[in-house]
């Protein structure tokens, strides 16, 4: 393989217990860490990494066309997590580069945070928690989870996570997904609505959805208008999946009652007016931020990694 330095940019790991380490180390691999100036590595930073670098446990820094052409010696890029948004695949493979992804390692951590944040708003706990702390005491009645309708935009593995925990609240669960899963409806009780009728009848709205040219502004200003004025919307899948300054107007405006996000247009930067409002959770991604989770994105991404140096098949290939 010629050189066989890792590359490392999983700055969040970087101060744990790391067995993805000692797993390369162990197949005589020599990892290397890299951070950025500002945290995650700019293109020009990862290009002047790369040189001697036969594969990379990447996080979310920009694999490129210019990046791709500047790294003779890269041969795989092994994302520490499911999405690759930041790798441009096409390119990657005119320059001969495999692309893999750490599939299984995440969906429970973030089905638990999409359901925790139904809860916290359609009870509206930061609400009642800021009532206390201003010395103030009085009961707000507000709807709640059980029986109500969730629809579930993408029925991969994170939606069906949501979907069994819906189930225990006794959700009617509506689905939406390019192609309607037969399995999944018999095991889980959901049912598949096309987009218009999941938005127009779901008092929670949840998106598992990848980002791809068909799901970029999937919920623009047009598709906000179709959802009940209560609804409430969850993104923990990826910022450009909705309109954010769209979004922002809406819960302005009252279009629809709230939102819970934890992925942006532009992370790190949040649409100002987002900022100003008291019906939307901001979190910084971190729904799949527990320990255990983020250890085992982290040794999936090392497998695929020893799975191509010993010339076996990826584990989770990207096509």
């Amino acid at each position: 393989m010629g050189a066989k330095r890792v590359l490392v940019t999983v700055v969040q790991l970087y101060k744990r217990e790391a067995p993805y380490l000692r797993r390369l180390e162990e197949a005589g691999l020599e990892p290397v860490r890299k951070v950025g100036t500002q945290g995650k590595l700019t293109e020009d930073e990862l290009i002047e990494a790369l040189p001697g670098v036969f594969a990379t446990l990447a996080s979310s820094e920009p694999y490129t066309e210019r990046v791709f052409r500047s790294a003779s010696d890269l041969r795989i890029v092994s994302r520490w997590g499911v999405g690759y948004d930041a790798v441009d695949v096409p390119a990657a493979t005119r320059h001969g580069v495999a692309v893999c992804t750490a599939v299984g390692a995440n969906h429970e951590a973030v089905a638990d945070y999409a359901v925790a944040l139904m809860c916290a708003l359609q009870r509206g706990l930061l609400q009642n928690h800021r009532m206390i702390t201003s010395g103030q005491w009085r009961t707000e009645f507000r709807p709640g989870l059980w029986r109500a309708t969730v629809g579930i935009v993408g029925l991969g593995r994170i939606g069906r996570a949501v979907a069994r925990r819906c189930r225990g609240f006794e959700m009617r669960i509506l689905y939406y997904d390019e192609r309607r899963n037969e399995q999944a409806e018999r095991e889980l009780g959901v049912t598949y609505a096309p987009m218009d009728r999941l938005l127009a009848e779901s008092d929670f709205v949840s998106l598992h959805v990848p980002l791809m040219p068909t799901t970029r502004h999937l919920i623009d200003a047009a598709a906000l208008r179709k959802m009940k004025k209560t609804a409430v919307l969850i993104n923990t899948s990826r910022g450009p999946v909705v309109d954010e300054r769209a979004l922002a107007e809406a819960l302005r405006d009252k279009v629809i009652a709230a939102a819970g996000l934890d992925v942006y247009e532009r992370e790190p930067e949040v649409e100002p007016l987002l900022l100003e409002l008291e019906n939307v959770v901001l979190l910084p991604h971190v729904a799949s931020a527990s320990g255990a989770t983020r250890t085992r994105m982290a040794v999936r991404a090392a497998e695929n990694i020893l799975a191509f140096m010993d010339g076996k098949p990826l584990l989770d290939p990207v096509p």
